[in-house]
C-alpha cells in the first residue's frame, strides 16, 4: 500500500483548519501531519514536517500566504501549495499561482473535491481555472523566456507539451517510454533554458508559443 499524502494546513481561522481535518482524516490516502495559524509559522512547519502537499490560506495576518509561497520556494521546499481562499478576483489568486503554487480551490469545495485536488497536485498537475489562465498569460509571467524555444530540443518541447497538458512526470515518462528520473532531468533542463520558476510558469509558456502534447 503507497504512504499516504502527508498535509500541512496553514490557515489563520482554527475553525477553518479543524474543518479541513476532519474531513480529511477520514482519507485512506492522506495524513494531516500539522497545522499553522499564519505564513510565517506555515513555512517553519513545511520546514520541519517536510509535508507532500500545503493547503494554504492566502490572506492571513503577518506573512501572507503569498509571501510564505515565496519564503518556500527561497528554501527550495519540495511540497506542492494548493491555495484554499474565499476569495474569487483574480487580483487576488493570480499572484499566489506566480509565486509558486501549483493550483488553488476555494474554500466552498465539495469535500470530495478537495481531496481529488490534493492527489492531483501531488501526482504533479497544475489546477488552474480558465479565467486565471488567461489573466497569467497576460502577464509578464508567461513571457519569461520570449524567444528562447528555440534552445529546446525535440524531446524537450514534447515534455513541455505534456506539461502544458497537466501531465504528471509519472504520466510523461509512460507517454514517451522514458524513466521518471530521465524525465526529471528534461524538466530541469527547460525551467533552465527559458528562465521558468516552475512547472506552472512552463505550462502557460507552452501555452502562449503553441507548444502541445
Amino acid at each position: 500500500m503507497a504512504e499516504p499524502i502527508r498535509v500541512l494546513l496553514v490557515d489563520d481561522h482554527q475553525v477553518v483548519r479543524r474543518g479541513l481535518r476532519t474531513f480529511l482524516e477520514v482519507q485512506d490516502d492522506i495524513e494531516v501531519v500539522g497545522e499553522a495559524a499564519d505564513g510565517a509559522e506555515g513555512v517553519a512547519r513545511a520546514e520541519e514536517l517536510r509535508p507532500d502537499v500545503v493547503l494554504m490560506d492566502i490572506k492571513m495576518p503577518g506573512m501572507d500566504g503569498v509571501d510564505a509561497l515565496r519564503r518556500l520556494r527561497e528554501l527550495d521546499n519540495s511540497a506542492r501549495v494548493l491555495i484554499v481562499t474565499s476569495f474569487t478576483e483574480q487580483r487576488t489568486v493570480v499572484p499566489a499561482l506566480r509565486a509558486g503554487a501549483a493550483g488553488y480551490v476555494y474554500k466552498d469545495v465539495d469535500p470530495d473535491a478537495l481531496a481529488g485536488a490534493i492527489r492531483s497536485v501531488h501526482a504533479g498537475h497544475i489546477l488552474l481555472q480558465p479565467e486565471v489562465a488567461g489573466a497569467l498569460l497576460s502577464q509578464d509571467v508567461a513571457g519569461t523566456g520570449q524567444g528562447r524555444g528555440g534552445s529546446l530540443t525535440e524531446r524537450e518541447r514534447e515534455v513541455l507539451g505534456l506539461i502544458a497538458d497537466g501531465r504528471s512526470n509519472r504520466e510523461i515518462a509512460r507517454a514517451l517510454v522514458l524513466s521518471e528520473k530521465t524525465v526529471k532531468t528534461h524538466v530541469s533542463n527547460i525551467l533552465m533554458k527559458l528562465d521558468l520558476a516552475d512547472r506552472t510558469q512552463a505550462a502557460l509558456w507552452a501555452v502562449r508559443h503553441g507548444v502541445t502534447g
